[in-house]
């Protein structure tokens, strides 16, 4: 019988681009619990404790912040998608229906 491991996903996000591109499927969904747990692998796929050390956490706290009952903070998550040497960024979606754009004053 052939011996089997877990799927992780964090061993095949060796590359930043493979990086983004995993993070932006996981935000395009817009599921708060997969985007966390996409954060979640690719901080494993980049080094949680020099990231931690980066947003200012220790590498138990991002993991906390990160877990199943994570509920990290807008904060965190720009600091530690900047720490992953990445950025944040707001699209129209194209799917999305037109709608009244509100004039400002």
């Amino acid at each position: 019988m052939a011996e089997t491991r877990p799927f992780d996903a964090a061993e095949y996000l060796d590359t930043d681009e493979a990086i983004e591109a995993y993070l932006d499927e996981a935000f395009q969904d817009g599921d708060p619990a997969l985007i966390r747990h996409a954060l979640r692998t690719a901080a494993r796929a980049k080094g949680m404790t020099a990231l931690a050390r980066d947003v200012g956490m220790t590498r138990e706290g991002l993991y906390k912040a990160l877990g199943d009952a994570g509920n990290p903070s807008f904060d965190a998550v720009a600091k530690l998608v900047q720490a992953m040497g990445m950025r944040l960024q707001v699209k129209v979606a194209k799917s999305s229906p037109k709608r009244a754009r509100k004039k400002v004053a």
